[in-house]
């Protein structure tokens, strides 16, 4: 089984697909981890990636797909496998379709977590992450919220926020990133693969319909 994610930021992609990971041993796939880890290797391809990256261009298409590739050779196809970040455009989903077709598999599940722009900022903004031990908060949502105001519950630090988590970045983010998908959901949608996730509702709960929807519930 092969998953592919769609989520505009602050939709909790990210956590679910670490929680289906750490929960049943799927396989996740992040492409902008695959790019953060070509630019660390300082191979000649990541120097590319890098160069692109510093003059504030978009990474091609052909590359992208060459790297989607070059990881999906490296892994066990049949455990299940989760892609988020990729596809973004019409011509990428058709991309990974064809790479797909080529290691005789299709896309089986497109999950779309969806949630509003306003409940996107509101969880952009409240966003609290430990220091020491990485766990996330948050103080407008009314879950995740600390025990103790601005400390985590473990280690008693102090929490910190991002330093891009403005109102502005965010309304930019998500304005590009359901500009750019919008037609890759209509595209799985008319193929009978896109299901539509309210994202608004508590991860709890939510994690829990994706289990559902993927007929696991490891209890």
């Amino acid at each position: 089984m092969n998953i592919i994610f769609i989520a505009p930021p602050a939709a909790g992609k990210g956590t679910y697909s670490t929680l289906l990971k750490e929960k049943y041993g799927f396989t996740h796939i992040s492409a902008g981890e695959l790019l953060r880890s070509e630019m660390n290797s300082n191979t000649e391809i990541g120097k590319k990636i890098t160069e692109i990256v510093n003059n504030g261009l978009m990474i091609d298409d052909n590359l992208m797909k060459e790297l989607i590739k070059s990881k999906l050779n490296t892994i066990d196809l049949n455990i299940p496998f989760m892609l988020d970040g990729y596809p973004r455009k019409l011509n990428q989903a058709e991309d990974y379709e064809e790479i797909l077709s080529n290691l005789g598999l299709e896309v089986d599940k497109v999950l779309f977590i969806n949630i509003d722009k306003e409940t996107g900022l509101k969880r952009i903004l409240g966003r609290l992450t430990c220091p020491v031990c990485k766990k996330n908060y948050n103080k407008l949502t009314g879950y995740a919220i600390p025990q103790e105001e601005n400390l985590c519950d473990d280690c008693k630090v102090e929490l910190i926020s991002r330093k891009d988590d403005t109102k502005e970045s965010y309304e930019k983010r998500y304005n590009t990133y359901m500009t750019e998908t919008k037609k890759v959901i209509e595209y799985f949608r008319n193929k009978g693969k896109l299901i539509e996730i309210d994202g608004s509702k508590n991860p709890d709960d939510i994690i829990k319909v994706i289990e559902s929807i993927l007929g696991v519930l490891n209890d």
